[in-house]
C-alpha cells in the first residue's frame, strides 16, 4: 500500500503501519477529531493495544463482541456509528467487523454479545459481530474498534453495506474516538478456511 496513514491516525493507534490509512478513520477523519473534546472508547475485557480474549473470535464456539463504553461525545453530535475493521486482512483492504448505528449521543456502552440498535453487513454479508480468524502463520492482526459522533441521525435501515454507511457519514464526523485490540491465532494442524475478504 503507497498511502501514508495520517500523523492524527497514527498518534492514536498503538502499531500504525501503512495498511491502517485504509481504514474507515482515516477516510472520515482529519485533524483534531480523535478524542475530541475528551471522546474516549474503552472495552474492560481489554485495553488498547492489548490482545483480544479468545471468547470474542472465531476460536471459541458462539463467540460474541466484546464489551465497550464510550464517554460524552463532542458538542453536536445526534448520533454515534461503530466500524470494526481488521486492516491487516488478505486482499488489500480492511476486512468489516461490525457495523453499528443508531447508537445515541451520549456517555453510554454496549454490554458483551448485546445485540445494537441497528446492524450492517460485515464482509461475510451477515449483520453480526464478525468474530476474527486470521490466518494461523499470520502475525498479530489489528481490530480497530472506530466510534463516530455524527451531527446528524442516520435514516439507513438495518443490512446496509460499509460503503452505503460510508457515504452516508461523509461531511458529518464532528468526533472519533479509537480502540485497537489485537489477535493471532495459536498454530496447529488445521488449515484455516479463508474466504475473499479474509478476517
Amino acid at each position: 500500500m503507497t498511502e501514508a496513514v495520517p500523523a492524527w491516525l497514527a498518534q492514536a493507534l498503538p502499531n500504525a503501519r501503512p495498511a491502517h490509512a485504509a481504514l474507515t478513520a482515516a477516510k472520515l477523519g482529519s485533524e483534531g477529531l480523535i478524542g475530541k473534546s475528551g471522546f474516549r472508547l474503552t472495552s474492560v475485557a481489554f485495553d488498547h493495544g492489548e490482545e483480544l480474549d479468545p471468547c470474542f473470535t472465531a476460536d471459541e464456539e458462539d463467540a460474541v463482541a466484546p464489551p465497550l463504553e464510550w464517554t460524552t461525545p463532542p458538542q453536536g453530535a445526534l448520533e454515534l456509528v461503530l466500524v470494526v475493521e481488521d486492516p491487516d486482512a488478505p486482499g488489500g483492504k480492511p476486512a468489516c467487523h461490525w457495523l453499528v448505528w443508531g447508537l445515541a449521543a451520549q456517555l453510554g456502552k454496549l454490554m458483551e454479545g448485546e445485540t445494537p440498535p441497528r446492524v450492517g453487513k460485515n464482509s461475510k454479508r451477515n449483520s453480526e459481530w464478525l468474530p476474527p480468524e486470521p490466518p494461523h502463520e499470520d502475525e498479530p492482526h489489528d481490530y480497530v474498534f472506530q466510534l463516530f459522533a455524527l451531527d446528524l441521525p442516520l435514516t439507513l435501515m438495518p443490512g446496509a453495506t460499509r460503503e452505503e454507511l460510508v457515504k452516508a457519514m461523509e461531511g458529518h464526523v464532528v468526533g472519533i474516538a479509537i480502540l485497537a485490540g489485537t489477535y493471532a491465532r495459536a498454530e496447529d494442524d488445521e488449515d484455516w478456511d479463508d474466504d475473499e475478504d479474509g478476517d
